[in-house]
């Protein structure tokens, strides 16, 4: 028996279109190819990473050469799937673009491509990160892409299809791999979880599906962090400690304190904040998340939508009466000026302490409009020879 411990993204790696997270458009058409027998000689799978694409086309690979598909799906009981799923299938060729990417690799795949296959159908190239490959490379790869043999597939994954050669993507269908929502994230983690007998509750989940923005490969790396450091028992206090997390609560101190025009106490927030080892960087970053969510909450009237607990939603409702929807993006102004700039600064402590001042002592949008009007007013009255 294997008792090897395998990561969460190796284990519970989608076997078939159907366990794939988010990109249906993607795995509905592929599958009704094989269903019909519609299929293609190249494809090139684009999108983000840790989204599907080398997942997807492995599965791809495997139906095509399947025995006994299943409604455009793999068997996994044919013994050319059970190959495929060993590691010891000959026929699907997995090859790294960026250590593969002259014009002698690319001779190598065109020699090669010229066998039949072993076992299957056909002779399956799934070629990752495709962009990497040299001018010549691709020159030599075209005129195979071309004139494939009728037993050859070709199947191209890259995060950076810009750097793709027109004349090579004109040669494939297409497929573009969607970021996935957090929701989706969430809701696979939340599976996972409960497979694996680890307890953790939703504040941790949304943190790092937040954390993995988009990918769900990332989202699955930090979620083995998590467990390797907390065990079965997984907390927001036990993952802020592990990760160096600012808690969300530190955020709503700072809108505290610009309601309560506490200089003070922002010095005070800042000298805690490096006090306790924490980014500033990521402090800001999260600040300027922190106020995004509040102006949703100002425009929309509702904290629905957040991504974020039930919890911090109702405080964010509370929250978003005391700003208007023109403070709020004055702030986010300074905080995005802040933001951008700040691998520039010498001093970014300083530079961070002075925004967090103009925040806290910034005129209320309301209180500047009144004060506006009663100018004009004076004016009339001036004009008028009151």
């Amino acid at each position: 028996m294997d008792n090897k411990y395998k990561v969460t993204a190796l284990k519970w790696r989608p076997k078939k279109f159907e366990d794939v997270v988010y990109q249906s458009p993607v795995t509905t058409t592929l599958a009704t190819a094989i269903k019909t027998g519609r299929i293609a000689h190249a494809y090139l799978f684009t999108g983000p990473r840790g989204v599907g694409k080398s997942t997807v086309a492995r599965i791809f690979a495997r139906a095509v050469d399947c025995l006994n598909p299943q409604n455009g799906e793999p068997c996994e009981e044919c013994e050319n799937c059970k190959l495929s799923l060993e590691g010891r299938g000959l026929d699907i060729i997995e090859i790294d673009g960026a250590s593969n990417r002259g014009i002698d690799d690319m001779r190598s795949l065109q020699e090669s491509a010229r066998y039949t296959p072993t076992h299957g159908k056909y002779k399956i190239y799934i070629i990752d990160e495709i962009h990497m490959i040299t001018r010549e490379g691709f020159n030599a790869f075209l005129k195979t892409l071309e004139e494939p043999p009728e037993h050859i597939i070709f199947i191209g994954a890259t995060t950076e299809p810009i750097k793709v050669f027109p004349t090579i993507i004109s040669r494939c269908q297409r497929f573009d791999f969607r970021r996935i929502p957090i929701t989706e994230i969430i809701n696979r983690l939340k599976y996972i979880s409960e497979k694996e007998n680890i307890s953790i509750d939703d504040e941790s989940l949304i943190t790092i599906a937040k954390k993995g923005d988009g990918s769900m490969r990332d989202s699955q790396s930090i979620f083995d962090q998590v467990i390797s450091s907390c065990g079965s028992e997984v907390t927001i206090q036990k993952l802020s400690e592990v990760m160096n997390l600012v808690s969300t609560e530190y955020y709503f101190k700072v809108t505290d304190l610009i309601k309560e025009k506490n200089s003070k106490g922002g010095f005070e927030l800042i000298e805690f904040l490096v006090s306790q080892g924490y980014d500033i960087h990521e402090f800001i970053l999260g600040l300027l998340d922190h106020f995004r969510n509040l102006l949703h909450t100002v425009v929309t009237g509702t904290g629905i939508t957040l991504e974020t607990s039930e919890e911090y939603k109702q405080k964010y409702i509370a929250e978003s009466k005391f700003f208007s929807e023109s403070d709020v993006l004055r702030m986010m102004k300074l905080l995005s000026d802040l933001e951008i700039n700040y691998k520039y600064f010498n001093q970014p402590r300083l530079r961070f302490e002075m925004t967090l001042m103009q925040m806290i002592k910034m005129d209320k949008t309301v209180y500047i409009d009144k004060l506006l009007q009663e100018i004009e007013e004076l004016k009339k009255k001036v004009d008028s020879g009151l």
